[in-house]
């Protein structure tokens, strides 16, 4: 049975990476070095991230590439309003936030840092 479950991002920038998911997301840093970034949310169920430096030795040089055909679907409490605050608050690219045709109010696609698509949606 499946125990837990944590993405792995290869970026390029890091620490704009951190800060995009801490900040905006609440996701808590749990393990840190300059090349690597374990994040996680203490909720029920838990969630966790992680973030690598694409560049770095441990990273095989065939994946050495930003990863951008992934997207991630983040649930958040926040309405449309609100998550567009902290997201001005946080000096975020206004440019880099867009609704799909056809996407209801209330849910938005960020790009992170390196490019990884993020679609926020609110609970169900």
């Amino acid at each position: 049975m499946l125990a837990s479950f944590c993405p792995v991002i290869r970026t390029s920038r890091i620490e704009e990476s951190r800060a995009f998911y801490t900040g905006l997301f609440g996701f808590k840093v749990t393990y840190e070095t300059p090349w690597y970034v374990d994040l996680a949310r203490p909720a029920l169920p838990p969630r966790e991230l992680s973030l690598i430096d694409l560049g770095h030795p441990a990273v095989p040089e065939a994946q050495r590439l930003p990863v951008r055909a992934v997207r991630i679907v983040l649930e958040s409490e926040a309405g449309e309003a609100e998550l567009q605050h902290a997201l001005s608050r946080a000096g975020f690219d206004a440019r880099r936030v867009f609704r799909p045709p056809g996407r209801a109010p209330g849910a938005l696609t960020l790009m992170d840092p390196g490019g990884v698509r993020v679609h926020v949606v609110a609970p169900a």
